[in-house]
């Protein structure tokens, strides 16, 4: 008969719940909504000051030259001195406005000065506004008809347009710069009402609040992109600070776990040489070595104090045992082992014990099973205490079964199963606990230490195996310890030397 074990015996993949940051998001932008009298939040005021200031840094080497341009035509038309007259003064305006960008980037400013700094840039380009509007005020008399006005056309309808590219992060910077301009050019309408120009007017007072609405579209897409930035530079922040945290405990509880393990090392001894005492006289005083003992009640308490210093004994060992394992001080002495030659010498340590309960021990093995690479005392002691485990909570006249055998996917597996009590669901990870037993067991067993599946545990982990615990109320329990694959020694066949 097969003794494969079924998929669900295979390694099972646990996922994490994903961190809830609804909380943490809340919270940050409720304080920043409370920290804000209105408006934007000062930071986002700040950067969008620093982009503006940017972009006329950037802005430097390129406006000059429409400007320029701009004024070498105007010449053919006005004449070279008032042309003159008119690109040095814009000049000295946008230059004006790039100094004011540069002391802006030279040094850090504070949230206190965000509408100071916001009102000089709005003046300085107020001051360049003013140099267009003078321009709309020309007029050429001894040019061709509307030949002037298409060429003032052009030029301001540039200059909108330009302005709300390069200044779109200053807010309402379009209608300050070109109020001036609107009021001329309706005038211009209304004084001298002819078809033509009243297009051209019309087009460029439609103009400015159309490049007005492009660029609030476009300082609102900044304010977006900055307002993601922040978010993930947040993230970024929260992620460090989580990261130097888990160092800061992870290098605690690596103190800790020295401090618990020198602090074992040295009770233990402390304990070992009294308990070692204890032991011997009370067997040389059990078996009556040096002469009988006049009463026979004093024999008992004898009993009683050797099987008490036995099982404190064995729970030194235990927990010296796991305290090793979880200090990465264990060191497996692998070689190849026959998995169901160890569990026939376990069931032979715990048949005794089994029958005096009136347990019926039966064995399952799979036949030609081949070696394991593993740590022999290591699986002796899983086997040997999931055993004990299925003798101690199984009641008299039940039945318990060892299988060794397949796992599907090619690994070895031991599992010990009874019809025991079975344990709650919810006392599963009380159970895996170290020194953890649930309500029935603590109700209907013998003495325990809680600290028999625990090693079982880390042993097969150790493995790189996995352990599992099923069991159902009423209807008995079963312990799996699985090993994977990767241990299992495949049989190789003979090499021929005289090939």
């Amino acid at each position: 008969m097969s003794i494969a074990a079924p998929p669900s015996y295979e390694f099972a993949t646990r996922r994490r719940q994903p961190r809830n940051r609804d909380l943490t998001q809340t919270l940050r932008a409720t304080r920043e909504r409370l920290s804000t009298r209105g408006g934007l939040i000062p930071r986002f005021g700040l950067e969008l000051l620093a982009q503006h200031a940017a972009g006329l840094r950037g802005a430097a080497v390129v406006m000059p030259l429409p400007v320029m341009l701009a004024g070498f035509g105007l010449s053919v038309f006005t004449g070279a001195l008032a042309a003159a007259l008119w690109t040095l003064a814009t000049l000295a305006a946008y230059f004006g406005l790039v100094i004011l960008a540069r002391r802006y980037s030279a040094g850090p400013a504070e949230a206190e000065q965000i509408a100071r700094w916001r009102m000089v840039f709005l003046f300085g380009h107020i001051a360049t506004g003013l140099c267009w509007a003078y321009l709309a005020t020309l007029s050429c008399s001894q040019c061709a008809p509307l030949s002037f006005d298409i060429f003032r056309f052009a030029v301001l309808f540039l200059a909108i347009a330009s302005t709300a590219m390069i200044s779109s992060t200053l807010k309402a910077v379009v209608p300050a710069s070109f109020l001036a301009l609107v009021a001329l050019l309706g005038w211009g309408i209304l004084s001298d009402p002819q078809p033509m120009r009243l297009a051209m007017n019309g087009v460029l007072i439609g103009a400015v609040p159309f490049f007005a609405a492009v660029a609030e579209i476009l300082r609102r897409s900044a304010v977006q992109r900055i307002a993601y930035q922040a978010d993930k530079d947040e993230l970024i922040a929260e992620l460090e600070t989580a990261r130097n945290l888990s160092e800061e405990a992870r290098l605690r509880a690596e103190d800790a776990n020295a401090a618990k393990s020198h602090f074992l090392a040295t009770i233990s001894h402390e304990l070992r040489t009294p308990l070692n005492a204890i032991l011997g006289f009370s067997e040389v005083m059990g078996h009556e070595i040096l002469g009988p003992i006049g009463t026979e009640a004093y024999k008992d308490y004898v009993a009683d104090i050797h099987a008490s210093g036995q099982h404190l004994l064995g729970l030194i060992n235990e927990i010296l045992d796991l305290s090793r394992i979880e200090a990465g001080r264990y060191a497996l002495n692998e070689e190849a082992i026959e998995m169901v030659a160890i569990a026939r010498d376990c069931i032979s340590i715990l048949r005794i014990k089994a029958e005096a309960k009136s347990l019926k021990l039966r064995a399952e093995f799979e036949p030609d099973l081949p070696a394991l690479w593993a740590d022999e005392r290591a699986v002796r002691q899983v086997i040997i205490n999931l055993l004990s485990n299925a003798v101690k909570f199984t009641p008299r006249g039940g039945e318990i079964i060892l299988r060794v055998g397949w796992t599907a996917g090619g690994g070895q597996y031991v599992s010990v199963r009874d019809n025991g009590p079975g344990i709650p669901e919810e006392e599963i990870p009380i159970v895996l606990s170290s020194f953890g037993q649930g309500s029935i067991a603590i109700k209907s067993a013998e003495q325990g230490t809680g600290l028999g599946l625990p090693i079982v545990q880390a042993l097969v982990k150790l493995h790189n195996g996995q352990f599992e615990l099923l069991s159902r109320l009423r209807e008995g329990t079963e312990a799996i310890a699985i090993f994977p694959p990767s241990r299992v020694l495949e049989a190789m066949p003979a090499l021929d030397e005289f090939a």
